[in-house]
């Protein structure tokens, strides 16, 4: 992650300004200034369309992966990605947003408002005390669309517990993570998932 860091603020640079030069757009430190003088309700639509891309090229390879070897290859593949994605997301957001190394449950919860998902999904956020709180996604893209088509679930349970263990301890350590459920598991209308984030007694000293 730090060689990753190095180059690709290197790399950023040096490309941007190169499109800039081609293609003739100014520059204020190192952003295209179009986006921004951008209004603030263009940039949410454009941040929306750039995470609904994201959620529609995941589907994409899903399907390739099904279609070419099956729905129990296709979930392996998931979980597999996911358990490299989530460290990387993590990472990304805590240099983003300026969250320092192992900063607890509120640091945890401040950078789940910046995953890419956040903006294209409901979810809601319950304290139970200053060493835990429960994490419900109330509306997820993917689960409300095949509910519209009348399909069930999609299992996503396995993926689930791989990506928000591997978020949370990419945050902090300390940090350990409970389903409470998720598909396949029969849920409340009100929530598709929903997780426990927590650090045990043994750890506060560390957190």
């Amino acid at each position: 992650m730090e060689m990753l860091g190095v180059a690709w603020e290197r790399s950023y640079q040096v490309q941007m300004r190169r499109l800039s030069k081609l293609l003739g757009f100014s520059l204020e430190n190192d952003i295209p200034e179009a986006l921004l003088n951008m209004p603030v309700g263009d940039q949410r639509r454009l941040l929306e369309g750039i995470s609904a891309n994201w959620l529609a090229n995941d589907g994409v390879w899903f399907q390739a992966v099904e279609f070419s070897s099956g729905m129990v290859d296709a979930k392996r593949c998931n979980d597999t990605c996911w358990a490299h994605f989530s460290p990387f997301e993590a990472w990304s957001i805590k240099r983003f947003a300026s969250i320092p190394e192992n900063a607890g449950l509120e640091g945890l919860k401040t950078a789940l408002e910046y995953r890419i998902y956040a903006l294209i999904n409901r979810y809601s956020i319950m304290d139970e005390g200053p060493n835990a709180f429960t994490f419900q996604m109330n509306d997820c893209r993917v689960q409300s669309a095949r509910k519209r088509k009348g399909l069930e679930d999609y299992p996503c349970k396995s993926g689930g517990t791989v990506e928000y263990n591997y978020f949370a301890k990419a945050m902090d350590p300390c940090i350990r993570v409970e389903c409470i459920g998720c598909p396949p598991d029969k849920h409340p209308d009100e929530w598709f998932c929903c997780w426990r984030f927590f650090i045990p007694e043994a750890e506060k000293g560390k957190a």
